[in-house]
């Protein structure tokens, strides 16, 4: 007779399984449809814009480079930008762009700010980059990195982490306020 109640449960916990099984799909969505609705447990977010542009420049690597990093040569890059008006308007900022890593840079009469985060001469400049309409304490990062490309430079950008909605304005404006300009300070030589 215990056999018999052995064997009848047994079936019962067997008969349960395909309805376990059927239910697990929505036991395991639960947790997920959650997810979508507010931030991750684990705080990684999908959702940051970047920037990704490459522009090959009539130049060596370490004219490049000195363009992007003496304040004299940048500034001149600059003006032969439409930014000229910030670096020419009344309480502009002088350029200044330190030559060491950890060290401040101020570009377009000020309303550019940073610091160097790397320098290797000729090969790559990483910055932590920021604008000045931007809210306190917020910073991206910027990195310029430079190969050969023939006779010229191939400029590799990245710029990451910039206040979400900003990658409108900021995409089209390194060509127009740093890769036309440049070209045309390298064209002048």
């Amino acid at each position: 007779m215990l056999t018999q109640f052995i064997s009848r449960r047994s079936l019962v916990r067997i008969a349960a399984v395909p309805i376990a099984l059927a239910a697990a799909p929505r036991c395991f969505a639960a947790p997920a449809a959650a997810a979508t609705s507010s931030p991750p447990a684990n705080g990684l977010s999908h959702s940051s814009e970047a920037i990704h542009q490459e522009i090959t420049f009539n130049a060596a690597r370490r004219l490049v480079y000195a363009a992007l990093t003496d304040p004299k040569q940048f500034d001149a890059v600059t003006r032969l930008s439409d930014a000229v008006t910030l670096v020419t308007a009344a309480g502009a900022k002088p350029t200044a762009i330190s030559q060491e890593v950890g060290g401040a840079f101020v570009l377009f009469g000020g309303y550019i700010t940073g610091r160097h985060l790397e320098l290797v001469p000729d090969e790559r400049l990483v910055q932590a980059w920021r604008a000045g309409s931007w809210g306190a304490g917020e910073y991206s990062i910027a990195r310029f990195a430079l190969h050969e490309a023939g006779a010229g430079c191939k400029l590799v950008f990245d710029h990451r982490g910039f206040p979400k909605g900003e990658g409108v304005h900021l995409a089209p404006g390194w060509h127009s306020h740093y890769w036309e300009p440049l070209a045309k300070f390298l064209q002048k030589g």
